[in-house]
């Protein structure tokens, strides 16, 4: 296990070719990571920097990559795009440079689909199709669950936004698609990314304890890299704290869409948000999980893409 001391944080801007490295200076950060089809995002703040640094950031990069964790775990937790740089004053004595990011903004944005398959294709081809812009504007391909081997008895017309053609083929196959630092990921609703779970306790990192909620299972830990979306953690489920249920009859409703907890304490890890100061505090990572079997009563933003539920697995 590693140990989790000795802080590390490492920002850099780019444009395919130089970098500037920033880590020097003060480094705080907000980043937001979700198994949503929409783009990423993370916001920067790097305090002082010089003014010919200023105008460097604003007229020449076009990425950003921030890096975090500790001497013995550290790892990349954001890439993408720059979105915006503001620059300004904190107070009459110091100065800030924010960057705005977002993870595959522009080919979420801008990738369009112009493609016909022939009668016989498969959901993956389908996939690989609606690809191919996103891979034009950098975006790299990375785990694809299995899609089956059905084959389409007819001929497929694909036409439109790639995000559009993608968010239909994961609801026919039961899967979700994200773009998770830079790299496409589509995973089963019922299964997760490939590799062993990761314990969660308090001597791995955990702070608090784990509380249901009405969006998931919440847990807090110090900032680990390791965590990714789609992974699977495991904690002491006699440790997980129960959400408290409203008393009157309006707060039925609410009550019943509370998540279910797992028995065996498995949970997939759907929200991922890095906070962190390289010179203070926060320095956290919450998670936000459901029951990594896919059963039982689940968040709504969940169960619209196709999870299955199991009412009776509470």
């Amino acid at each position: 296990m590693a140990r989790q001391w000795i802080r590390k944080v490492k920002l850099t801007l780019g444009d395919g070719g130089e970098e500037m490295d920033l880590s020097a200076l003060r480094i705080r950060f907000q980043v937001r990571q979700f198994d949503l089809q929409t783009p990423n995002w993370a916001e920067i703040t790097v305090s002082n920097p010089a003014p010919n640094t200023v105008d460097k950031a604003k007229k020449e990069y076009t990425k950003v990559t921030l890096q975090a964790g500790y001497a013995e775990n550290f790892a990349t937790i954001f890439e993408g795009e720059i979105r915006q740089i503001r620059y300004g004053r904190e107070n009459p004595t110091d100065t800030y440079l924010t960057i705005l990011g977002t993870d595959g903004g522009r080919a979420h944005n801008y990738s369009v689909v112009n493609r016909t398959l022939a009668a016989g294709s498969t959901f993956r081809q389908q996939v690989d199709a609606a690809l191919e812009p996103m891979k034009a504007m950098g975006i790299k391909v990375g785990y694809i669950a299995d899609l089956g081997s059905a084959k389409m008895p007819r001929g497929v017309v694909l036409f439109g936004m790639a995000r559009d053609i993608l968010r239909n083929i994961a609801q026919a196959t039961n899967t979700s698609w994200s773009i998770q630092n830079g790299e496409f990921q589509m995973i089963k609703n019922d299964e997760s990314r490939p590799g062993d779970a990761i314990v969660v306790n308090s001597r791995t990192g955990m702070i608090g304890l784990p509380t249901q909620t009405l969006d998931g299972i919440e847990v807090r830990t110090l900032l680990n890299p390791q965590f990714k979306i789609g992974s699977i953690i495991q904690i002491d489920q006699a440790s997980v704290q129960d959400a408290p249920l409203g008393p009157s009859i309006p707060d039925e409703v609410k009550n019943s869409m509370i998540p279910s907890t797992a028995d065996d304490g498995f949970y997939k890890v759907y929200v991922v948000d890095h906070a962190g100061d390289s010179r203070g505090n926060p320095y956290f990572t919450d998670l936000v999980c459901i029951r990594a079997d896919g059963k039982g009563i689940i968040p709504a933003a969940i169960s619209q893409r196709g999870v299955v539920l199991d009412p009776n697995a509470r």
